[in-house]
């Protein structure tokens, strides 16, 4: 059944239209009416929603109605005219190579002008450098955002009034959601379908697709970083063992007595090798634990908690709030899977 009011209230589908921009990324593009449209929700779409018409209706269209070249070296046409983006109920800006918009900030006036002929309520998504548009438009001033951590320092350049944070693999504002580099706008779409639809139907469109049903948007971004002297040991292994164990109180004492390592050097070896610290990596795999029991199972509240190793409900609810701004009971509601 639908998750977000305001789909539930709309009977007819809700409008996506996505705006190709010159030099789009070929890759980016194609993801909306992947992962959107009716057929990605097959088979057994409508499922519970029976008689209901298909829950999106996705669009494709470009600035002057005109062909664009991708960043694969070949054209793509529109399906619609830009017209759409004055219906559009969701807009969505898959990422631009080579533009003047990424080298220098600047949206040509034509962009501007078609951008302004959106609704007030509509929701804008960005799928990697598509941030770049957004901030552009001043939809991020003041707020978080990301985009590709290799165009971290053009963005802070053009766009100081933006907090970038580009460790993360999407930021969501309910009507203001960026995402990260190419398979960041996987996990920022299905996210998208978890909130609108439920967790039932973003797992059948991912099973479709053979990618991952879902991963965290404060999970970091894999950042090239120097790879590690291997005669020095990994902690690669601690991590698998610190997962099967989630439910006991472990520190990073634990962890680093697990690798053999003190704990200076399990600390300098662990942010090499995952680009954060083992306590925000503990807590999210804490988090993460909490979430899929949530989704998954009937357990009460404190048996989660446990579970996952914050020890008390009150914990639970105070790292959950913190991730998704939800508490676990309201957490549950909204993202539970219906029975088919």
């Amino acid at each position: 059944m639908c998750k977000n009011p305001a789909m539930s209230t709309v009977r007819r589908p809700h409008r996506v239209a996505v705006l190709a921009l010159d030099g789009v990324v070929a890759f980016e593009l194609g993801l909306p009416h992947r992962f959107l449209s009716a057929g990605a929700l097959d088979p057994g779409w409508p499922g519970p929603l029976t008689g209901a018409p298909a829950p999106y209706a996705v669009s494709m269209c470009t600035l002057d109605d005109r062909p664009v070249m991708t960043s694969a070296g070949y054209a793509a046409v529109p399906t619609h005219p830009n017209s759409v983006v004055a219906q559009a109920d969701t807009i969505v800006v898959p990422g631009i190579t080579d533009s003047p918009i990424v080298m220098r900030g600047e949206l040509p006036a034509p962009l501007v002008e078609l951008a302004a002929t959106a609704r007030p309520d509509t929701r804008w998504l960005s799928i990697c450098t598509g941030a770049f548009v957004l901030a552009g438009l001043g939809k991020l001033d003041g707020r978080e955002a990301t985009t590709h951590w290799v165009y971290e320092d053009l963005f802070r350049r053009h766009f100081p009034a933006v907090t970038l944070n580009p460790d993360v693999l999407y930021v969501d504002h309910g009507d203001v959601l960026t995402s990260a580099g190419n398979a960041a706008g996987i996990d920022l779409l299905l996210h998208v379908l978890r909130s609108d639809l439920g967790t039932e139907a973003a797992n059948r469109v991912a099973r479709g697709a053979v990618v991952a049903p879902w991963r965290a948007g404060g999970q970091a971004q894999f950042i090239a970083r120097p790879v590690p002297d291997a005669s020095d040991g990994g902690t690669g292994t601690t991590r698998t063992w610190v997962l099967e164990h989630l439910q006991e109180p472990i520190g990073l004492s634990d962890m680093a007595g697990h690798a053999g390592m003190s704990v200076r050097t399990f600390t300098r070896r662990f942010r090499e090798e995952t680009g954060e610290t083992a306590g925000s990596w503990l807590a999210r795999a804490r988090v993460d634990r909490a979430r899929h029991l949530l989704e998954t199972t009937d357990l009460p509240v404190d048996r989660v908690a446990a579970a996952s190793g914050f020890g008390t409900s009150a914990s639970l609810r105070q790292h959950l709030s913190a991730a998704v701004g939800l508490s676990p009971l309201a957490y549950r509601r909204t993202y539970r899977a219906e029975p088919a």
